[in-house]
């Protein structure tokens, strides 16, 4: 299994951001997928997930702010993040939910005051 995120940058807070992970070696469209986060010094901690059959759940931090969604078609996963806050600033990687395969580079996200 391959997972490979993308879509971070440098965001004044208040702004937005769409990360994308693409997967492959999977039957996709079963997979319950997951985005986590870690920030300089922090465990890593799930920010969402999404089961196959598409319900979503989210970390009390960013509910109402952020958005996870799955195409099965392009065996990807989305991660659209609204209203961002330097305390977001973080490390973004997706994986499966209930099996973690290497969590590969991620994707830096950076939230400036």
């Amino acid at each position: 299994v391959q997972l490979q995120a993308s879509g971070g940058g440098l965001v004044q807070a208040g702004g937005s951001l769409r990360l994308s992970c693409a997967a492959s070696g999977l039957i996709f469209s079963i997979a319950d997928m997951t985005w986590h986060r870690q920030a300089p010094g922090k465990q890593r901690e799930q920010v969402a997930t999404i089961t196959s059959g598409g319900r979503t759940n989210y970390a009390d931090s960013v509910k109402g702010r952020f958005t996870i969604s799955r195409d099965n078609a392009k065996s990807a996963v989305y991660l659209q993040m609204n209203s961002l806050k330097p305390e977001d600033t973080a490390v973004y990687y997706c994986n499966l939910a209930n099996r973690f395969y290497s969590w590969g580079q991620g994707t830096q996200v950076t939230v400036s005051s």
